[in-house]
């Protein structure tokens, strides 16, 4: 598996904002690919166009009908936003190892404690896609740059909201 971009490049992307990697991190091609999971794990069933190779194509991009901002992005082409966002989830893994895949269970939701004389503890209801939903870690920079590239749905009142699942 190969995540998106090269090691050369997510070198560069690195220097040129000023950053460096960890020491004891994974290397760049295993934290490429962890970002790459990352962003097509997180955003990929709300981006623009489908898969250029079908089903079986390993990664979300190269995308086939993908308009973004009045322009298409040919049927070949791994938009550079895309790249640059997983290389953000690439920095924010090899910072904190294993922050990407957040594992929890809803029972362990905790509403409410109390502690006085007696111990009080109401667990929070959530439905399965809530609870998913909230263990996502929410990087600004991957959204800002990913965010042209997901479809928009347009209600009835003429507000775009993001559009889920499909």
């Amino acid at each position: 598996m190969a995540g998106y971009g090269d090691d050369d490049a997510f070198a560069g992307w690195l220097t040129a904002n000023g950053y460096s990697l960890p020491t004891g991190a994974a290397v760049p091609a295993v934290l490429r690919q962890r970002g790459a999971l990352y962003v097509d794990g997180t955003y990929g069933t709300r981006f623009v166009g489908v898969r250029a190779g079908g089903y079986a194509q390993e990664r979300e991009w190269p995308r086939s009908g993908a308009a973004v901002m009045g322009g298409t992005v040919p049927d070949d082409v791994v938009p550079l936003a895309v790249i640059h966002a997983s290389y953000e989830a690439a920095l924010q893994e090899a910072r904190e190892p294993e922050s990407l895949s957040i594992i929890g269970s809803a029972a362990e939701r905790v509403k409410r404690e109390k502690v006085e004389g007696a111990v009080e503890v109401e667990y929070q209801a959530a439905s399965a896609g809530e609870f998913a939903a909230s263990l996502l870690p929410v990087m600004t920079a991957v959204e800002g740059l990913i965010a042209p590239f997901l479809r928009v749905d347009v209600t009835g009142s003429g507000i775009g909201l993001w559009s889920v699942g499909r």
